[in-house]
């Protein structure tokens, strides 16, 4: 399947993205969401608290009206009756505000989450720019407020005339109650209206959801040119990642180089292959790779040895299987301690030797040395 390597955004947005565009404050929110439970809150809150409020508000006017002849022409007291009552009327609303409040910051962050970004208060020309707002206003972004205004419009028309409608015998007992009881008749009226008018935008906000989480990804999608982009500056070139890897093997080498004068022994094949094996006497573990390595390695891993006079031991054979099968820094295997071993003990009898304190040993030949034959390597 040919790859759209063209400009047309048509790929899901990476996660990079998706966290890119939060920090930017793109998120998607829904304002008929927030406006719908916004309403609702207030209409049951003043449900729960109109009782109480309307007690207070009573209690207010009682105050205010049994002002003595003198207390009206004193400015002093008028002063401090009026900060009474200001003080009275907040308290009194305090709780419908914060419902209100809470309810304003659930409902915005239901849909998208929190997200706080510094980036989205920024000011930017291109908001400025008359042909891009022309542009926004014919998009399908406008379009849609626009059938959401007209959704809203017609909607509301029509349950409020259906209401009015239902409820005009209702409203005409009214003048027929006394004020306690047409009061109370009324405020119960009243608040069914307001709870179904404002059910009713649930109509709106259950369309506006889906689009507006639908035009978020739309707006965040991505051509495959852009995740080629972002996968290289994410991951780097390859001509850097093969740097890198240059480097990394280089510095390997190095420090390989750097371990061939501890060795023991270095076994080689004798041309192509060369190993250089530690073994600590004191230490329960078997022999150790410190280094190996082909051709121009081979060669510098002898040249390093022939300088710090660690023994050389040519058994191609066992090196190939060494090479093969053994990580530098890891554990010979355990096929071939014998073969391993047998080396040591030669490269022992030699050194004993040389210093005079022991016979020639003799020369170990190949069959000497057993290879299994699930780690020989021809």
């Amino acid at each position: 399947m040919a790859q759209d390597d063209s400009g047309e955004r048509t790929e899901e947005p990476t996660s990079k993205r998706l966290q890119e565009s939060r920090e930017k404050g793109q998120i998607p929110r829904s304002r008929e969401l927030n406006t719908l439970m916004i309403l609702i809150a207030s209409v049951m809150g003043l449900h729960l608290l109109g009782a109480g409020i309307i007690e207070e508000i009573s209690s207010i006017f009682k105050t205010t009206l049994q002002i003595s002849r003198e207390e009206i022409f004193d400015v002093s007291i008028l002063l401090v009756v009026l900060k009474r009552v200001l003080i009275d009327a907040l308290l009194m609303l305090v709780p419908f505000f914060a419902l209100v409040a809470v309810v304003a910051i659930l409902s915005a962050v239901m849909l998208g989450g929190w997200s706080f970004s510094v980036k989205s208060l920024g000011f930017k020309a291109s908001k400025m720019d008359p042909v891009k707002g022309i542009g926004r206003m014919f998009g399908v972004k406008g379009l849609m407020e626009l059938v959401k205004a007209l959704a809203k419009f017609f909607l509301i028309a029509t349950v409020a005339g259906f209401l009015l409608w239902v409820q005009l015998e209702e409203f005409l007992q009214l003048g027929m109650q006394t004020v306690e009881v047409g009061m109370a008749h009324f405020v119960d009226i009243l608040f069914w209206v307001m709870l179904i008018l404002v059910l009713s935008l649930v109509v709106v906000a259950a369309l506006d959801v889906p689009f507006q989480l639908w035009d978020h990804k739309r707006q965040l999608k991505m051509s495959m040119q852009e995740i080629k982009d972002e996968t290289k500056q994410a991951e780097g070139s390859p001509e850097m990642k093969g740097r890198i890897r240059q480097l990394q093997m280089e510095a390997a080498q190095q420090r390989m180089m750097q371990d061939v004068p501890t060795a023991d022994v270095v076994i080689t094949n004798p041309d192509h292959y060369a190993v250089a094996l530690s073994y600590n006497q004191n230490e329960s573990g078997a022999p150790k790779v410190v280094a190996s390595g082909v051709d121009l390695i081979a060669l510098q891993i002898r040249a390093i040895a022939k300088e710090h006079d660690v023994p050389i031991v040519e058994a191609p054979p066992l090196a190939r299987a060494i090479y093969h099968s053994a990580e530098i820094g890891a554990e010979i295997p355990a096929g071939l301690y014998v073969s391993v071993a047998k080396i040591l003990a030669y490269v022992y009898q030699v050194d004993l030797y040389q210093q005079q304190q022991g016979g020639k040993p003799t020369s170990l030949k190949e069959s000497d040395l057993p290879i299994p034959d699930d780690l020989r390597r021809d």
